[in-house]
């Protein structure tokens, strides 16, 4: 099998981090596998040991980032493609209102995604190529009852990857923005509210390594579900709230 070459998965340990290092690994990329978890990162690097190497890091953590990439590049060579894919969710109660929780939330979703383009991005300007995908979600479309720092955390990365496409592709950096809809994962598991048009896991990293490979700007999934999002989004504010407060009672 050709060897495609280098990309570096964030959050990697479990979800679609883990499933899309398979799926690149199965197409014959070399990939360098980061997440919290090294027992979990053990494990996947076991699936393909040629193929997927770990390298543990707390994304929240700016200076290991800078650390682990440069151990990456150095035992590895070059990041090809980085897939800035950490992130936590869950369900929220605005009437308990935690500060901590919707800043650690901003922190590792937004913040940690910020930490990986900083470390990566320099040596892909220096090289003049290189590929920078975030995970985002349908979810930072529009605020969502029950999710509000997540959908927050999700936009921002959103608005994010807008602007940098338009600074950075003169200088032979492409740019993804990666939205899932409801991807059966542990994450979701937790969820106790209507999750339609769910996919596997499996198909999510199918469509990540399909639209990535395309170098295509934004990989948004099940379509269904995502313009349906988005035909939400252009509604305005007076037929938007009654729409979602409905659905929010079903």
């Amino acid at each position: 099998m050709k060897r495609q070459g280098l990309i570096w998965i964030t959050g990697a340990s479990s979800g679609i981090g883990a499933a899309l290092a398979r799926e690149m690994a199965a197409a014959g990329w070399r990939v360098a596998a980061s997440g919290r978890n090294r027992e979990r990162l053990d494990a996947l690097c076991a699936d393909a040991p040629e193929a997927i190497h770990a390298f543990a890091l707390d994304v929240t953590d700016t200076n290991a980032n800078e650390r682990v990439v440069v151990e990456i590049e150095q035992k590895l060579g070059p990041i090809d493609i980085a897939v800035l894919n950490a992130g936590v969710g869950s369900q929220f109660n605005a009437t308990r209102f935690d500060a901590a929780d919707v800043q650690d939330r901003m922190t590792v979703n937004y913040g940690g995604t910020v930490n990986g383009i900083g470390a990566v991005l320099p040596g892909m300007l220096e090289r003049g190529r290189g590929q920078i995908a975030m995970t985002a979600s349908v979810a930072g479309f529009r605020g969502l009852p029950g999710g509000a720092p997540y959908s927050a955390s999700k936009a921002a990365m959103i608005a994010l990857a807008e602007g940098l496409k338009l600074d950075l592709e003169s200088h032979g950096i492409a740019i993804s923005v990666i939205t899932p809809g409801f991807v059966r994962t542990p994450m979701t598991d937790k969820n106790r509210f209507p999750m339609p048009f769910m996919i596997d896991v499996q198909d999510a990293a199918r469509r990540i390594r399909r639209g990535l490979e395309a170098k295509r700007f934004e990989i948004t999934f099940p379509r269904r579900l995502s313009y349906a999002v988005k035909l939400l989004q252009r509604l305005p504010y007076a037929a938007y709230f009654p729409i979602m407060r409905r659905l929010a009672r079903l």
